[in-house]
């Protein structure tokens, strides 16, 4: 298939164009994590040993995926900033239709399915791949009855991005370099903030060429290894489920789920939207909306920070990152069991992830941390309200105490007469994790820190170590993983890190665990961040 190039004659165009990749990556991820979302959990809920096997896999799997379309945000992110231009973060609510993107790019939120799979296959097909290639037979019959795609303005994902390529090669014979990547470099996200070793601040066409490549090649995969990329991934899910479903008919790994409304937003087709009417699920749903919106504005004021020390960005980065793990994945979850309303007979409620405005850029640092503080807790208290009902689910309690301790992680920060903090924050103080007597022989316990995750042990000399909780690699947990000695070996890729130390003994992660600080007082184990 000959794709037609894209054409960028300058600067306001390739700043449109990224644009446009961001809104494609931040509903990606969002498409992948609902499906995860969606997928059972248990036994109880129908499943066999074997079968509850393959779905907790299958939902690392598409979780892994998501994942990666964040570092992919993260990346347009910095080629927008090194371009002179602002992080694009906005995006429309679900479900487009055809007419907004191209009608190849059609976004919906799906629970886990044959049909989603498929949808996910297509979507990160490599460039260039016919419509009839092979790989793309069990995708399209998957699909059915989703439109059938043609050409049209650009047909894959690193289509795009490969124009994108071409229009900084262009403005840089036009311009040279520097008069191209104007934007600040400290302004831009690095691994040191989000983990991702992949993650560079893009200064020049040598680095706008890797961040891309990165995106490219996660997506699609090199031509000639597209195994680990996520159109393989994929591609696997779909073949293993369908082999399941040819054994077992009745086999559903997932909840029955619809993406459910408490009120119709004003940017999409009415007649798309199922109401909720169920007050505790409508409750839940408005909790995770809000949750959604307060990560995204610690993460645009991240991205657009300006007076921020270190420290700060490393409180703001990791608390974006928390509220991820502690608020948006488990009410995901959770609202995925709970009922849409009578008119909706055995339908859970999906999260919709409403967008409520446009942006969400606090553009004075004081009044940002104050706000994003004050909402915090505003969540907390609202999520404690909605515990109280007698119908509500016993999961808002320890959700509560999430929105408090982001908050906690927040608050040391903020200069409540709004002078400059420059001078840097007094050191963390201790955080009580643990009784001592239960942390016992080569025991890994996972623990919070000021809503950061972290994995405790006990050194093989009777030591009390602490380090970061998830894998610097991709997230795995780390508590999950296995010890041999006292190294701990990430269960999702095999990365090794020493447990007291934090340092990578062997990859794929290149990037050590953050280490903790550990003593016992009156029989408790406390821990605060070196």
């Amino acid at each position: 298939m000959t794709e037609a190039p894209i054409v960028v004659e300058n600067r306001e165009e390739l700043l449109f164009l990224l644009s446009e990749a961001s809104e494609l990556e931040h509903m990606l991820m969002l498409e992948y994590l609902f499906a995860a979302f969606s997928l059972k959990t248990g036994t109880s809920e129908g499943l066999t040993g074997e079968q509850l096997e393959a779905v907790r896999r299958w939902e690392r799997v598409i979780s892994e995926v998501a994942a990666q379309e964040m570092l992919h945000l993260a990346s347009a992110s910095n080629l927008l900033t090194s371009l002179g231009g602002a992080p694009h973060f906005s995006r429309p609510n679900f479900p487009q239709p055809a007419k907004y993107y191209p009608p190849e790019f059609e976004m919906a939120l799906m629970p886990f399915s044959e049909q989603a799979l498929g949808h996910f296959v297509f979507f990160e097909r490599p460039e260039g791949m016919e419509h009839d290639a092979p790989e793309l037979q069990l995708a399209s019959e998957a699909m059915a009855p989703l439109v059938v795609p043609h050409e049209q303005e650009f047909a894959t994902v690193g289509h795009l991005y490969r124009g994108i390529e071409r229009g900084l090669e262009r403005l840089v014979e036009r311009y040279g370099e520097r008069r191209v990547f104007v934007g600040p470099p400290e302004a831009q996200a690095a691994r040191r903030y989000f983990r991702w070793p992949e993650l560079v601040p893009v200064t020049d066409l040598a680095s706008a060429r890797a961040a891309i490549e990165t995106i490219v090649e996660q997506g699609e995969g090199a031509r000639s290894d597209r195994d680990d990329a996520h159109f393989g991934m994929f591609l696997r899910v779909l073949v293993e489920f369908l082999e399941f479903k040819r054994r077992d008919p009745d086999f559903e790994p997932a909840r029955p789920v619809t993406a459910a409304w408490v009120r119709a937003p004003g940017d999409t087709n009415p007649s798309d939207h199922a109401l909720i009417t169920d007050p505790t699920t409508a409750g839940v749903a408005d909790l995770f909306n809000s949750s959604y919106e307060v990560m995204l504005q610690m993460l645009v004021r991240f991205f657009a920070h300006t007076e921020e020390t270190e420290e700060q960005l490393q409180t703001l980065s990791m608390t974006a990152v928390g509220a991820m793990s502690l608020l948006i994945k488990p009410l995901g979850q959770l609202l995925t069991t709970l009922p849409v309303g009578a008119e909706y007979p055995g339908k859970t409620a999906g999260p919709n992830f409403e967008f409520y405005r446009k942006s969400y850029l606090l553009p004075h640092r004081h009044a940002a941390w104050v706000l994003i503080h004050e909402r915090l807790l505003e969540l907390a208290d609202y999520c404690a309200r909605l515990s109280t009902r007698p119908s509500a689910p016993a999961d808002l309690t320890t959700i509560e105490d999430n929105f408090r301790k982001l908050a906690g992680a927040l608050e040391q920060h903020i200069d409540r007469e709004g002078s400059d903090t420059s001078g840097g924050a007094p050191a963390s103080a201790f955080s009580a994790v643990l009784q001592e007597s239960e942390l016992r022989g080569d025991a890994l316990r996972a623990v919070e820190v000021d809503g950061i995750p972290v994995v405790l042990s006990r050194s093989e000399s009777g030591e009390v170590c602490a380090i970061g909780g998830t894998c610097t690699h991709l997230g795995g947990p780390l508590a999950e993983g296995e010890r041999e000695g006292d190294v701990v070996t990430c269960s999702w890729h095999g990365s090794q890190f020493d447990l007291c130390s934090g340092k990578v003994v062997r990859g794929p992660a290149r990037v050590p665990a953050q280490r903790f600080e550990t003593r016992v007082r009156d029989g408790w184990i406390e821990v605060r961040p070196v």
